[in-house]
């Protein structure tokens, strides 16, 4: 089963169970997936992004909660961070298990071992290899300075 019927199969269900913050979440990320296909339509997929893009927009819109509930726990507004925090939970549910940090670091010293990097110059290409494998499994926000301390 693709992501995406797993995500439809998910909504169907809150539908039946009448889990209206559930219910409210899957539909953020079912209208964000169909937003991506409309843009992917203009750049001639015509039958929708796969399982790797939908990972992506998965992974963005639980970075931008974590935001929106460190914002608002500075701003003294607990009810709305637990919102947040709450609907990243429903959003994990379709990411892959994320890394620990042993994990990311034995990933990091095998893309340098495969690519052969010695330099700081190869940065992108290790970035690029680790994202074709690890996308939605680690931040890569995090991974970026672990990797230029690695080659620096």
């Amino acid at each position: 089963m693709s992501l995406r019927e797993e995500i439809n199969s998910a909504l169907k269900q809150a539908m039946r169970d009448r889990a209206a913050d559930r219910l409210s979440t899957l539909r953020l990320i079912s209208a964000a997936i169909k937003d991506r296909d409309i843009a992917a339509r203009g750049e001639g997929i015509e039958d929708g992004v796969g399982d790797d893009e939908v990972l992506k927009i998965l992974s963005k819109m639980v970075k931008q909660r974590q935001e929106s509930a460190r914002t608002y726990e500075e701003g003294s507004r607990l009810d709305l961070a637990e919102r947040e925090l709450a609907e990243i939970t429903v959003i994990e549910e379709f990411l892959p298990k994320q890394l620990d940090e042993d994990e990311i670091t034995a990933a990091i010293d095998a893309a340098i071992a495969e690519i052969g990097a010695s330099s700081i110059r190869e940065m992108g290409k290790i970035m690029g290899a680790l994202k074709s494998q690890y996308t939605g499994q680690m931040d890569f926000g995090k991974v970026g300075p672990m990797v230029k301390d690695r080659l620096g």
